[in-house]
């Protein structure tokens, strides 16, 4: 314990004599709380507080305080970390999770600019500062894990915290819908797509010609990134279309890709920068029309094959197997998984509006008429859904929500196992917590000796 005093009264000299030497004109930082060897600046929650508005994140309490306590846990996670051979950080996992906070700070701010703007500094300084945060936010997450990963809930647990949990507390569960899909995309005429090529061709010799990309988005793309130019952000192989990305990704700065055709519709593609494994591009989409008798015999299609299902000449599962366009859902007789929860239920507010509206008017087993819908695309597809199932709003209960109550207990179980493990580290741990933030309401106990 002496050791560490000593260590600590050591940092802070250095740190003085750091500050001494400041110009008058700056504002000399403070120390606000020591953990062990390592120290928290102002100048630390000033610039995560910064982060946090720029990513849309805010509080009902003291964010500032609530920032020092996170950054308090996290330096006896990182310590911890740091003498655990099996917990290690690569250059990639860094690189991953910094350009995708950066990417995080444009798509809040809605631009570079206005990131460099914000933070009052360019962004390769901005990564630069980052760096540290986000090596020690993984590794105090990894260490996290390791502190839980023997934690598991039993059955028997489950149901006794359930019995013993307050009725009024108890989670009240809303209506809750299961159902499976037959979907058709009507086929475009190739007429149509020529045209669609056509044009784009011509606005890509235009460009090539001088005009101006960023106008051309703006008048013409059908993406919401219109309204901005079509700029798209900075983003990896894996997060577009796998054509659209090829096309991206073969392009160097400043140079505009021949047509690329995705799920979507029709792009042109112009390269803004490459920073690593991330590009940042923006493009035109235009989407090919339906048209309107291929749309009205695809209805047609459609309406005949509910009836042969109604009829029971063919099952709704056989249906969607051999006819759904939908391959997410076809394998599996067009029963509908929720991305979110990987489960098969779905609350009336993850339904898509299109689907909701026709799904809550139906009996269970019924199927619909068809109706035109809009898929994750943005494609018109004509679509017939069946209720499979639905769940009343209810208390939850062992029965219906067992996997809901389970992670309830399991998540309150590892929380305790955390501040078990932080109040250890904290009674062997050397704490000072400058008197300006001694006042702040901490989630655990102890910060103040």
């Amino acid at each position: 314990m002496q050791n560490n005093k000593t260590i600590v009264a050591l940092i802070i000299l250095i740190n003085l004599l750091t500050f001494s030497a400041l110009s008058q004109d700056k504002t000399i930082d403070q120390i606000i709380a020591v953990v062990g060897d390592n120290i928290i600046l102002k100048s630390d929650i000033e610039a995560m507080h910064l982060q946090n508005q720029a990513q849309g994140i805010t509080s009902e309490g003291d964010m500032k305080c609530e920032i020092l306590e996170n950054l308090l846990v996290e330096k006896l996670l990182v310590a911890e970390a740091q003498l655990d051979t099996t917990i290690t950080v690569t250059p990639n996992q860094i690189n991953q999770q910094l350009n995708a906070r950066v990417d995080y700070f444009i798509q809040n701010l809605r631009s570079l600019e206005a990131v460099e703007k914000y933070f009052n500094k360019p962004i390769s300084v901005l990564k630069s500062e980052l760096h540290e945060v986000i090596e020690n936010e993984i590794l105090s997450s990894q260490m996290r894990n390791k502190i839980i990963e023997n934690v598991k809930a039993t059955p028997s647990e489950v149901r006794y915290f359930y019995r013993n949990f307050p009725d009024a507390d108890k989670p009240q569960i809303p209506d809750q819908y299961e159902y499976a899909q037959i979907t058709i995309i009507p086929k475009i005429d190739e007429q149509e797509e020529n045209r669609i090529k056509d044009e784009l061709r011509k606005i890509k010799d235009r460009v090539e010609n001088g005009e101006n990309f960023t106008i051309f988005a703006v008048l013409h793309s059908e993406c919401p990134s219109a309204s901005s130019g079509g700029d798209l952000g900075y983003f990896s192989r894996t997060e577009m279309d796998p054509a659209f990305s090829q096309a991206a990704f073969n392009l160097k700065p400043g140079q505009t890709s021949n047509v690329v055709k995705s799920e979507m519709g029709f792009h042109l593609i112009q390269m803004i920068d490459r920073q690593n494994d991330r590009i940042r591009c923006r493009h035109i989409l235009m989407k090919p029309k339906v048209d309107a008798e291929v749309k009205q015999k695809a209805l047609e299609d459609m309406d005949s094959l509910v009836t042969e299902i109604r009829s029971g000449n063919i099952s709704f599962a056989e249906a969607a197997r051999f006819i759904s366009h939908d391959k997410d859902s076809r394998n599996s007789g067009g029963l509908v998984v929720n991305q979110s929860t990987m489960s098969s239920k779905f609350e009336v507010n993850n339904l898509p509006p299109d689907v909701s509206k026709v799904l809550t008017q139906l009996n269970i087993n019924e199927i619909s008429d068809p109706f035109l819908s809009i898929n994750t695309n943005q494609r018109e597809e004509i679509k017939v859904v069946k209720l499979i199932n639905k769940t009343a709003q209810h208390t939850a209960n062992l029965t219906e929500d067992y996997p809901l109550i389970s992670d309830m207990f399991l998540n309150q179980k590892q929380n305790e196992t955390i501040q078990k493990w932080v109040a250890e580290r904290q009674a062997k741990t050397y704490i000072r917590i400058d008197p300006t933030y001694q006042n702040c309401d901490f989630t655990f106990e102890n910060w103040i000796k």
